[in-house]
C-alpha cells in the first residue's frame, strides 16, 4: 500500500528539525517509546518547527542491546534482503506491515516519519544469496565484501559496477516510500566518503515517487571539496563525528564550524 505523499517543507527557511531515538534509546527503541516521544513533539514542539520523528539504527535487530552491536546479529529481512522492523519491538509491523502503521500514526500527529539505514546490503542477505527484487541478481553478486563499516558489522557495501547494486537501493527506498517514510538518515556514507553510494541512494529516492529527505552521516572530517556533490545529492549532512560528553569533542567543533560557516545559506 502506497502512503499519500507529503510535500517537503520550505527548507530555505530552516533545516529539518525533530527528534531522533539514538541519544536516549540507542539501538533498543520500541514502538511505544517512539509514539510517546512523537506525541510530546507534536503537542509541544511542532508549533516551533520541530516536525520530524526518526527511528535510529537497528530497528530490524530483535536482540539489540543498549551499548554496542551484536556480531552476526539476526536481522529481520524480507525475501529480497531488505530490512523489516523487529516485530517484538514494533508490534504494528507484524504480518508484513512494516513501518506503515507507525508512520500513519506519526503523520496523524502532523509530523514527518524517518528511519536510519546503514550503507549497503545486509551480510545475512549475501550469505543466503537472496534475490535482488526485479532483477536476476542475487545479493552476493551485488555486494562489495571488501567494503565494510569499521564500527558495525551488519552490512557490506555495494559494488556499483553491477546494475543490481542500484536495483537493491531502488527496492529498499521503494519499500520505505510505500510505508510512508519522509526522511532517511543514511549512515556510514561520509567517512570515508562513498561518492558512488551517495549518488546511488539519491537516485533511488528520486525514482521512488515520494518526496524523501536524505541525511548523511557520520561526517568525520568531511571536506569542503565535497560540497557540490553533497548539495546535489542530499538534504543535509553531518560535518562532525558523534559529540560525546567530553570537552575535546566540543572544542573540535569550533574549527569545523568556522570552516563551514561561510558556505551556509538558503537551501544549504
Amino acid at each position: 500500500m502506497n502512503r499519500p505523499a507529503r510535500p517537503l517543507p520550505d527548507r530555505r527557511a530552516r533545516p529539518p528539525m525533530g527528534w531522533n531515538s539514538w541519544d536516549c534509546y540507542g539501538t533498543t527503541v520500541t514502538e511505544q517509546e517512539v509514539l510517546a516521544n512523537a506525541e510530546f513533539l507534536g503537542r509541544r514542539m511542532l508549533p516551533y518547527g520541530w516536525d520530524t520523528v526518526v527511528v535510529d539504527i537497528q530497528w530490524y535487530e530483535p536482540t539489540a542491546r543498549a551499548h554496542g552491536y551484536n556480531p552476526d546479529a539476526p536481522l529481520v529481512l524480507d525475501a529480497y534482503g531488505r530490512q523489516l522492523p523487529a516485530p517484538g519491538r514494533f508490534p504494528s509491523a507484524a504480518d508484513g506491515a512494516g513501518f506503515g502503521p507507525l508512520a500513519a500514526r506519526v503523520h496523524a500527529l502532523g509530523l514527518r516519519f524517518g528511519v536510519h539505514i546503514m550503507r549497503g546490503i545486509p551480510r545475512r542477505a549475501v550469505a543466503a544469496r537472496l534475490p535482488v527484487l526485479g532483477t536476476e541478481f542475487t545479493a552476493d553478486e551485488v555486494a562489495d565484501t571488501s567494503s565494510v563499516c569499521p564500527w558495525n558489522s551488519d552490512n557490506y557495501g555495494l559494488d556499483h559496477g553491477s546494475p543490481g547494486a542500484q536495483a537493491y537501493y531502488d527496492s529498499q527506498v521503494a519499500q520505505f516510500a510505500a510505508w510512508g517514510v519522509d526522511f532517511v538518515k543514511a549512515d556510514d556514507m561520509l567517512f570515508p566518503y562513498h561518492e558512488r553510494e551517495i549518488a546511488a541512494y539519491a537516485r533511488a529516492i528520486e525514482r521512488c515517487g515520494r518526496p524523501i529527505e536524505l541525511s548523511l552521516s557520520p561526517g568525520t572530517d568531511v571536506s569542503l571539496a565535497r560540497l557540490d556533490h553533497l548539495r546535489e545529492n542530499a538534504t543535509m549532512w553531518r560535518v562532525c563525528d558523534d559529540l560525546w560528553d567530553r570537552w575535546a569533542d566540543v572544542e573540535a567543533q569550533f574549527a569545523r564550524m568556522a570552516r563551514w560557516a561561510p558556505w551556509q545559506g538558503a537551501g544549504g
